[in-house]
């Protein structure tokens, strides 16, 4: 596995690059101190499987860089680094392709477990980001109205739960279609490129977005990130639990 790293700040990438490169000896990590430094070595050799991205770079803003990234890289997956864990930082965040969100301050097991659900085609969200802040939230990009009252749904069933009580996916009784749809919708794929990737039309990927939306109770695609986020941690996956559909 290839890991691109981007941070300015010299302690903390070299920390990171310790800690990533312990999970295996199959694991390669080169780690950049600027945005103009990730551009150029994505532009060299895009061949990462995973790039890890701090927000606040000198050079330039990580949201306007990771947003580059996902339109220029669709493939790649970008997981944000942060010191914030702001619920308006990981919303953001998530509205923008971002495939994970990582406070600074977790534990190295918390940054594998984000490793291992993004590489197996999940989305990592950290929990404690769920109930924090989400009065202050901003709304999300794709015109949500109430992240916040959303949010504090979310929090509240955690609260009550330990997380450990979430509903499963496979419970949705999605279609396998819809599945796919799902699958592509969590990847940040847009209504036409998903319509392409399964040989449909847009007005079907719209009909098939729409009940997945329903099935899991939220009102837009970045909600449907969260929520499946806090399914697929407890239930083994999102991956895991698309190939059981099939």
């Amino acid at each position: 596995m290839r890991v691109l790293l981007v941070d300015d700040h010299p302690l903390i990438l070299s920390a990171l690059q310790t800690v990533i490169q312990g999970l295996g000896d199959d694991v390669e990590v080169q780690g950049v101190g600027s945005g103009r430094a990730a551009r150029e070595t994505l532009q060299r050799d895009a061949n990462f499987d995973l790039v890890m991205l701090d927000l606040a770079l000198g050079d330039a803003s990580g949201f306007d860089l990771l947003s580059e990234f996902r339109q220029a890289y669709p493939a790649l997956p970008v997981v944000v680094v942060s010191a914030s864990d702001r619920a308006s930082d990981v919303i953001r965040a998530i509205d923008l392709g971002a495939m994970g969100f990582v406070p600074k301050r977790a534990s190295n097991e918390t940054l594998f477990e984000a490793l291992r659900v993004v590489m197996s085609g999940g989305i990592y969200v950290p929990p404690m980001t769920m109930g924090r802040n989400a009065e202050a939230a901003p709304a999300p990009a794709d015109g949500d109205t109430e992240p916040g009252g959303y949010l504090r749904t979310v929090s509240g069933e955690a609260e009550r739960s330990g997380y450990q009580m979430a509903p499963t996916l496979a419970s949705l009784g999605l279609t396998p279609r819809q599945t796919e749809v799902l699958a592509l919708l969590l990847q940040g794929q847009p209504n036409k490129l998903i319509a392409r990737e399964l040989g449909v039309s847009v007005e079907t990927v719209k009909d098939h977005v729409a009940a997945v939306l329903r099935a899991l109770g939220v009102s837009s695609r970045t909600q449907a990130v969260l929520a499946v986020s806090q399914m697929s941690r407890q239930h083994g996956g999102f991956q895991a639990w698309r190939t059981t559909q099939h």
